[in-house]
């Protein structure tokens, strides 16, 4: 359940002609690494000619969330910190509080507990002093706010196994949700079942599950994945619960009908 609900879209920057937008994103949700890793090479090299420093810290920093969710914290930490010295951080609070955001998920995936709760409060702190005046890219402007830094801690502390703090951040990141972002939402509410199951309160995790949309449930690689396993973790632990079997019934039934 590594990464967030981060910003897929706006790759038009550097993306070479011809190519999908949605690519990168849609290839990292589908576990597509060889291919995402083509694809994040070919975006850094035309960064780094582009000069641009908003799009090299975009594409440094999609780096640092690929290698997070192919569960290579090292490599996610080397990628980040290229985006996070770029002169952009110092010059916008806005782009340094979205690096500092990153780099606690890393620290959640990297087990590490006193990383991430000093580096979100660094994150929170630098969005704070961010002039909602100033220029941004339309990708930056597009997804990154507060509803983005709560689902990066929520991914940080369930990585962590902490999840009652999961559970607060994944409140607070639905209540702060743009109402268009429908695919945040959906992976927000899939993470929120997760976190409420691991604390043994199966009816409120079943039911948060059971709210996911149906669309978004059969036909998004990371959703689906997620509720599957959320399925399997019900089942293992309580088999013969009316929360198991209620899960079982929705997925054959809400499902069906929507794939």
């Amino acid at each position: 359940m590594s990464g967030s609900s981060c910003d897929a879209a706006g790759l038009a920057e550097v993306r070479p002609r011809g190519t999908n937008p949605n690519s990168l994103a849609d290839k990292i949700d589908g576990r597509r690494y060889d291919d995402a890793k083509m694809h994040m090479r070919e975006a850094q090299a035309l960064a780094e000619m582009s000069g641009d420093q908003a799009i090299k810290f975009r594409i440094w920093s999609h780096a640092g969330a690929m290698y997070r969710h192919m569960g290579r914290p090292a490599d996610a930490f080397a990628a980040n910190d290229v985006a996070r010295n770029l002169h952009i951080t110092r010059r916008d609070p806005m782009f340094a509080s979205l690096g500092l955001a990153r780099q606690a998920a890393i620290h959640g995936a990297a087990q590490d507990r006193t990383g991430t709760r000093r580096t979100f409060d660094q994150a929170q702190e630098a969005m704070q002093r961010a002039n909602s005046d100033d220029y941004r890219p339309v990708w930056l402007l597009a997804f990154y706010d507060q509803a983005e830094l709560h689902s990066l801690a929520l991914s940080a502390h369930l990585a962590l196994g902490d999840y009652p703090t999961a559970e607060f951040h994944a409140h607070r990141c639905l209540a702060a949700l743009r109402p268009h972002m429908r695919r945040s939402r959906a992976i927000t509410m899939t993470r929120l079942a997760h976190a409420q199951l691991a604390q043994d309160d199966l009816e409120t995790a079943t039911t948060t599950a059971m709210n996911v949309p149906a669309d978004a449930a059969t036909q998004h690689a990371r959703v689906s994945r997620m509720l599957q396993e959320f399925g399997a973790a019900l089942r293992a632990k309580a088999p013969k619960s009316d929360a198991a079997q209620a899960w079982t019934e929705h997925t054959r039934d809400a499902w069906r009908a929507a794939a």
